[in-house]
């Protein structure tokens, strides 16, 4: 059978299962003890709104598909054409290339050329590592040409606990701030969480809540991570999404205009990003490589098996 996502590539280790597609290096499934993390995509299917894609070299998205950087002009096709914009970089859809494949480690490849919509060559590698109960994805950005390059980053799982439904979850997002959804996005503002619905640095249930914020200001733990979590009261189990100090935001979307509508609020996407939307624009926290230079950064998921009871919050401090 040929895959709409191309070749398919499983890594395994103790109760953990991951596949990851040719195409985009997408995360296609996790599973712990066989029970699903990820609200992914059977392997006859192509991803769809974004599900387990990786997002570069700009996560998010950029207003008209129009920027100017290093006295170049660029216009990237519009492909969310009800906002008028480009989303989520040029990767997604790209063949990578095999680097290393082991049981439980999967390395994969991929070059960004000049073109209209990103006037640079960027070298990607990506690593994919499973544990007994844990996925661990580190990506290395290299600049290959002669020229400063701008560039961002950004991932797309949707979490899921077995549920039906992400409404009864609940959610912790360690973030003191959220990004004005009232103002562009190409002069972006950072609201405080507190006192507000997109306040969940206590977890709380997710309920009719809809999301499709930006969150900043990440609180982390002495090692430097931010954590994420989903909570299952019914099943008491968790799952957690963890950022090092190379993501400085994260997109939270409870799904409710997926293309697919009974896939709506099935899974909750909780985006790793280096930037925020537009960040090619406002030059917010955008990374700028110098000729030569490297950028690097991890995230992961962890599951925590049955549990009952509220879940401590691991994040100390803020950043």
């Amino acid at each position: 059978m040929r895959h709409p996502s191309g070749d398919q590539y499983t890594i395994v280790s103790g109760g953990a299962r991951a596949q990851v597609t040719q195409v985009g290096a997408t995360l296609r499934t996790f599973a712990v003890d066989g029970v699903d993390i990820l609200d992914g995509f059977p392997d006859d299917e192509r991803s769809s709104d974004g599900r387990g894609q990786v997002l570069a070299p700009w996560p998010n998205r950029l207003t008209d598909g129009r920027y100017s950087y290093g006295g170049r002009e660029c216009q990237a096709p519009l492909n969310e054409l009800s906002r008028h914009d480009a989303i989520h970089g040029l990767v997604r859809w790209l063949d990578w290339s095999i680097v290393a494949h082991a049981s439980d480690l999967l390395t994969l490849s991929c070059t960004v050329r000049p073109q209209p919509a990103f006037e640079w060559q960027i070298d990607l590698e990506i690593t994919y590592a499973v544990g007994d109960s844990e996925l661990t994805v580190m990506l290395v950005a290299r600049n290959g040409g002669s020229e400063p390059a701008p560039f961002g980053v950004g991932f797309h799982p949707y979490l899921s606990l077995g549920t039906a439904s992400v409404d009864a979850l609940d959610l912790t997002v360690p973030a003191t701030a959220f990004l004005d959804p009232d103002v562009p996005a190409d002069t972006p503002h950072m609201l405080p969480v507190a006192g507000t619905p997109k306040d969940f640095t206590s977890a709380r249930t997710i309920a009719s809540t809809k999301l499709d914020t930006a969150f900043g200001e990440l609180m982390r733990g002495a090692d430097g991570r931010a954590v994420a979590r989903l909570h299952s009261v019914d099943n008491g189990r968790s799952v957690e999404l963890w950022v090092d100090d190379g993501y400085r935001y994260l997109m939270i979307y409870t799904a409710d205009e997926v293309t697919r509508v009974e896939r709506r609020r099935t899974g909750l996407a909780i985006e790793p990003m280096t930037c925020p939307p537009d960040a090619f624009r406002s030059r917010v926290d955008l990374i700028e490589l110098a000729p030569g230079a490297s950028w690097r950064g991890s995230w992961g998921l962890r599951m925590i098996r049955s549990q009952s009871g509220p879940l401590p919050l691991r994040n100390e401090g803020a950043s």
